[in-house]
């Protein structure tokens, strides 16, 4: 062909001119579950500038063009109960990322930082891999206020003071309050302190989220009173890692989830998380009477040395283990003895075996109570039944969380949910049991908590939300930690994008620390409690 003009190349038989990318990456080929719990669908998915761009068929290219074929393409998991303030001095946070979290709630069962403002500087300015988001915690703040862990009703002026610390954490983006009840100083809190608060968090459009006073035989009177600060402060409610504890309460969830529905059916937004894991986990402390806690560890030694108040805690952990049906602790395994390590890994009665030289009744209370002195024994303890288990599960308003911190590789032996919870799920409940539908499983793991927790722009596949995606193979992704070895990471995972920058890649961590602060903000004025 002649070009029509001189200055024109002619139009046939002229090379291509080569297409600069105009993504930062295309994944291609995968099945994309968006996370509203609708059927997964074939698409393309492109990123620019730590957003997604495109999602669709995509004829545009990527400065990096990954095949996802077999893969699932689904937003990033977002663990809605985690414990993971260390990571401030752990940034990769790898026993969350590898199994495929982007973001992390932290400040879960009324513990938190004090200062989010500055928290949030410090972990943005190091560098961080996940995104974090975080809870004010309400003993946290008691203690700051009162001075200390007492058995008493706050002052006017403590009071005033709790309220302008939880205003605060708002302000400084907190997605809301949380209590742990069955932790000093909390446990000392009226109900009517819990409201106060809570009312505070509710004008900045925030949540409510507890560990509630009871577990196991109380649970009905605990839940009534979530219902109550519902009720009464106006405010969003999440119970935490919801369970029935001791098998003298197993069996009772369809109990626990109807009252659940009855509240829900008056209004109140009630919602829930768990873990995939039969046993919990916290401090050894909770074998001990609560009034033998009261005031710290100086005023339980002194308790400790008298005869006659030790000879009270004996009869009542007795008292107790029986209500249970048991007449050992050999379902409570020590995580993390730092005054004794060697103890780390043991059941109870195997480390009375070793340090007192009997594992009878009489010597396991006996290494409680002076393990007690210290003060910094965790355990894990095995009083969950998998029934009741899968029916908190199958409840469509259920997400999952953790309960775990950063774990330092190696370092003691925690319980194995750290490093396998999400992936636990997708493994055991989705491939292999059926108990949840693909689809079902990520819903709960991404749209429901970030819409529950106000994360804007996450937790769904769409144009124009932040790229925090996971591409795995539905039919390997699997968590490998056990209680007997519990360092072992998920596998499965091809890429963690968190804001489109590839955090883990084909299983190993690619060192970049993409995570962001989120903080979340209300229309709300200071003050403006309502």
């Amino acid at each position: 062909m002649i070009a029509l003009f001189p200055w024109m190349p002619a139009l046939v038989g002229a090379p291509a001119m080569p297409q600069a990318p105009i993504y930062d990456v295309v994944i291609r080929n995968g099945r994309v579950a968006d996370g509203t719990g609708n059927p997964a669908f074939y698409a393309d998915i492109a990123i620019r500038q730590g957003r997604i761009a495109a999602v669709g068929r995509i004829v545009g290219t990527g400065a990096e063009e990954l095949d996802a074929t077999g893969c699932i393409v689904a937003p990033g998991f977002i663990d809605v109960h985690t414990h993971g303030e260390a990571i401030a001095r752990i940034p990769l946070a790898e026993n969350f990322i590898r199994q495929g979290v982007t973001t992390l709630v932290l400040g879960n069962c009324g513990s938190s930082e004090l200062d989010l403002g500055a928290f949030f500087a410090q972990i943005e300015s190091n560098g961080i891999a996940p995104n974090v988001a975080s809870l004010i915690g309400h003993n946290t703040v008691r203690s700051k206020a009162m001075g200390g862990s007492f058995n008493r009703p706050p002052t006017a002026d403590e009071m005033a003071e709790m309220k302008r610390l939880v205003e605060q954490a708002m302000l400084d983006g907190a997605v809301g309050l949380s209590t742990g009840l069955i932790y000093q100083p909390g446990s000392f809190a009226a109900t009517d302190e819990i409201v106060e608060l809570a009312r505070v968090a509710a004008a900045h459009e925030g949540i409510y989220t507890s560990h509630m006073r009871s577990e196991g035989d109380k649970i009905v009177d605990a839940l009534n009173e979530v219902f109550r600060i519902a009720r009464e402060a106006r405010i969003p409610c999440e119970v935490s890692h919801i369970k029935l504890s001791g098998n003298n309460n197993w069996g009772r969830a369809a109990e626990i989830l109807g009252l659940i529905e009855r509240a829900r059916a008056e209004g109140l937004d009630i919602t829930q998380d768990q873990y995939a894991y039969t046993a919990s986990s916290t401090g050894l402390s909770q074998l001990v009477p609560m009034w033998a806690r009261e005031g710290g560890p100086d005023a339980y030694a002194k308790r400790h040395a008298d005869d006659a108040e030790r000879a009270r805690m004996i009869e009542e952990m007795k008292q107790t283990l029986a209500r249970r049906g048991k007449d050992t602790y050999d379902w409570v395994q020590i995580a993390a003895c730092p005054s004794d390590p060697e103890l780390n890994g043991k059941s109870v009665p195997d480390a009375a075996r070793l340090r007192r030289g009997s594992d009878d009744l009489d010597d396991q209370i006996a290494l409680i109570l002076d393990l007690q002195k210290s003060n910094d024994t965790a355990g894990i303890f095995h009083g969950i039944g998998e029934d009741d288990l899968r029916a908190f599960m199958r409840h469509p308003n259920t997400m999952f969380g953790s309960d775990a911190g950063v774990r330092e590789f190696g370092k003691d032996m925690p319980h194995p949910r750290g490093y396998g919870n999400h992936a636990r799920v997708l493994r055991r409940y989705v491939r292999e049991l059926g108990l949840l539908r693909l689809e079902d499983a990520i819903r709960k793991m991404t749209s429901l908590p970030a819409t529950v927790f106000r994360l804007e722009d996450r937790g769904t596949i769409r144009m124009g939300a932040w790229a925090d995606m996971v591409v795995f193979d539905p039919q390997t992704v699997a968590d490998h930690a056990t209680y007997e070895n519990p360092h072992q990471y998920a596998t499965g995972m091809r890429w963690v994008f968190v804001n489109g920058v590839p955090v883990v890649r084909d299983d190993a961590a690619t060192g970049a620390k993409p995570g962001r602060a989120i903080r979340v903000r209300s229309t709300a004025p200071a003050g403006a409690e309502g």
